[in-house]
């Protein structure tokens, strides 16, 4: 307790080491669309579609905004009950990393983070919307990762051919 005294530790500034920190988490944007409302005939079995993306933006030398895309569509049937679509952003200090462990942290690492505050904004528009409660799955982003750098360039990995 004495060596975390006022003054005897470092600001993150000062330190060497590698930074991974949160800035701020904030919805950037959110689209809901119910083309025909809530009605049914009592039999709610829809085919559920999730996409997710991920996008980034340095704002400074270290500082980097990351928007998590979350998309949403439900069908019944042929027709569209709903399609939500969520953008999740944090903003993120990045520093003292190699190339490798931030191409890590932008594409799994922050999405991660990110994807609880998606989940419940997109589980709130469509009880909003009159839908029965839908939560997403817990999604292993480091797995999608590993998977899209293991893809051909140019190919998402859920795309390959087999």
């Amino acid at each position: 307790m004495a060596n975390e005294a006022a003054g005897t530790v470092p600001a993150p500034e000062e330190t060497n080491g590698p930074i991974l920190q949160l800035q701020h988490v904030y919805l950037k944007d959110c689209s809901y669309e119910a083309p025909n409302g809530p009605r049914g005939d009592g039999n709610w079995n829809p085919q559920i579609n999730l996409d997710l993306q991920t996008a980034v933006t340095a704002l400074g030398t270290d500082v980097q905004e990351v928007v998590l895309t979350v998309t949403v569509s439900a069908k019944q049937g042929e027709s569209t009950a709903f399609l939500v679509e969520v953008k999740q952003a944090g903003v993120f200090v990045l520093r003292n990393l190699s190339e490798d462990d931030t191409k890590r942290a932008i594409g799994a690492i922050c999405p991660g983070v990110l994807f609880p505050y998606a989940r419940a904004q997109v589980s709130h528009l469509i009880t909003q919307g009159g839908f029965p409660q839908l939560l997403l799955p817990p999604v292993n982003f480091d797995a999608l990762f590993a998977a899209n750098q293991n893809a051909p360039q140019g190919m998402p990995a859920n795309q390959q051919a087999n």
